[in-house]
């Protein structure tokens, strides 16, 4: 995010877009209501009518995958009625005039033929965002989970930059991350490319620093993404896989090739606090620690860096993850011996400048939000207030491409996927909670009460959802949140997956999987 959670509240109008905070992001839903109670205008951008839909100024309900059209299109009205920051983009910005030129070819009237929105909201919205003293954007998975993720979220930067809506309070572009430490983790480097700190690997610089620091030889390039290592074990190149707390199986596009694919690995390593359905596949499996069991720090959506106390021991034979990593290496060949978390962290601090200033003695009792350049520096509530890490802000000439899959005769209907405000990613620990599990105990698919009746169907009956890659068997819900042709399911629930059926098509950045699109055909199953 570039902004804080803090400043939700102080926001003239919030664009959401392609998320749904009040099931996925509670705390981060009451504060957008919180703005809205104080005047805001909020514009929700989703197929669905969620909550925040209910109470928006304005919903645009577009067609799932089409999002760039509409964000191209916002783009084009705020220019051609004189609504950008001329000053800004003049003095903080370049690339502008090839960015013109690519959104001249998306009035909104060809953005509303592709998005199933009219025109005149598409200009309505984008005249709104425009004209506010504080704009800020929301997004998360849904705008990110398409082939076209990485334009999405460029498209968004675009609108940024045009309005001058970031570097300053109450605005940006702010991703609202998925799970919890999910920021934590990336800052860390569990990415293919990056050391701690967000330090590219294949910088000659950088590389010579961790190999010094760590007294090792580097590879030169990054590693694989997920999608790519589970091509490589299905090819039988890739032998081992070390899976620490998540669950593949149930999250990742197409689940039956995931099985297969791990499978047909030589050795499976599973790291984990409950026997996932990935673990039930494992070799070995190593019991890790719950969050109240362990020290550390996590690092939450807003950049801030949080002290985790343990409260309880690790039952029976599981252990802290850090203590089981050492072990691990030590008996690989590579020493480590690290007493503390704290330790481990002042490494980090001292080889990453955007936690230079950061230690445990200062987020004892309040976190820190990087970057934080030296132990007098107060964190940083937003990013680029004077210039942007890069110098100038980059506009990008992006565009639209339809997803990879789109219905036909065979499969009708457009399946999105998504979570529920009751369970938890893949289900793995809310699901053994009985009250939770009480709210919501089986997975449903939402369909829209007309074409209900078009199956000779009835609320509460056992639909068969089925795509070209699987089928599964859940509860119909018939309800007005999705319009006629689209459906829509939580993937939490192992034993009607919905990633059974989602497609295994990945933006070529990110290695994300295009969860929010695919083409599915219905049918009532008789008991």
């Amino acid at each position: 995010m570039t902004n804080s959670i803090g400043e939700i509240p102080g926001a003239d109008v919030l664009l959401v877009i392609g998320a749904n905070p009040t099931e996925a992001h509670p705390i981060i839903g009451l504060k957008i209501k919180e703005a809205v109670r104080n005047g805001a205008r909020l514009i929700v951008v989703d197929p669905r009518k969620t909550w925040l839909a209910k109470i928006a100024w304005i919903h645009l309900s577009l067609r799932p995958g089409a999002d760039l059209a509409l964000i191209n299109a916002m783009a084009h009205v705020i220019i051609r009625e004189n609504l950008a920051n001329t000053a800004f983009i003049e003095s903080r910005t370049e690339g502008f005039d090839d960015f013109r030129r690519s959104v001249a070819e998306w009035p909104p009237e060809r953005a509303a033929e592709v998005c199933d929105v009219p025109a005149e909201d598409i200009r309505r919205a984008a005249v709104e965002y425009a004209s506010s003293d504080r704009g800020a954007i929301y997004y998360t998975l849904g705008i990110t989970e398409h082939t076209c993720g990485t334009r999405n979220v460029l498209g968004l930067a675009n609108l940024a930059l045009l309005t001058g809506h970031v570097g300053k309070e109450s605005s940006g572009v702010n991703p609202l991350r998925g799970q919890n430490n999910v920021q934590g983790a990336c800052d860390m480097g569990a990415q293919p490319d990056v050391y701690p700190g967000y330090q590219k690997v294949e910088v000659e610089e950088n590389r010579r620093k961790f190999e010094d620091a760590w007294g090792v030889r580097l590879p030169k390039k990054p590693g694989l993404r997920i999608p790519d290592m589970l091509e490589s074990a299905s090819q039988g190149n890739l032998k081992a896989i070390y899976v620490v707390g998540e669950d593949p199986v149930v999250s990742e596009a197409h689940s039956g090739f995931t099985r297969e694919a791990l499978r047909r690995l030589d050795f499976l390593v599973v790291q984990d606090i409950f026997l996932s359905e990935t673990a039930k596949l494992a070799d070995v499996v190593l019991p890790a620690s719950c969050f109240a069991e362990k020290d550390g720090t996590f690092t939450n959506t807003e950049r801030r860096v949080q002290r985790v106390r343990k409260a309880v021991d690790p039952p029976g034979e599981a252990r802290e993850d850090w203590r089981i990593l050492i072990d691990i290496s030590n008996r690989l060949g590579y020493k480590m011996d690290y007493s503390s978390p704290k330790e481990i962290w002042d490494e980090i601090a001292g080889s990453a400048p955007i936690f230079a200033g950061i230690n445990y003695a200062r987020i004892e009792k309040t976190g820190l939000q990087w970057p934080c350049a030296g132990t007098d520096h107060p964190g940083t509530k937003f990013l680029h207030a004077e210039r942007f890490a890069r110098g100038l802000g980059k506009f990008h000439a992006v565009d639209y491409t339809p997803p990879s899959e789109l219905p036909d005769p065979e499969y009708p209907w457009v399946l999105s996927t998504g979570r529920t405000l009751y369970h938890y990613n893949a289900g793995t620990m809310t699901r053994r909670v009985g009250g939770i599990a009480g709210k919501s105990p089986e997975c449903f698919v939402e369909i829209n009460p007309q074409d209900i009746e078009s199956l000779g169907a009835k609320d509460g009956q056992m639909i068969r959802v089925t795509t070209r890659r699987g089928s599964v068997v859940c509860r119909a819900l018939a309800t007005g949140k999705v319009k006629r042709g689209r459906i829509w399911m939580p993937f939490h629930f192992a034993e009607a997956a919905a990633n059974e059926l989602t497609v295994d098509a990945y933006d070529e950045v990110t290695g994300t999987a295009e969860f929010k699109v695919c083409a599915a055909r219905m049918e009532v199953v008789e008991l």
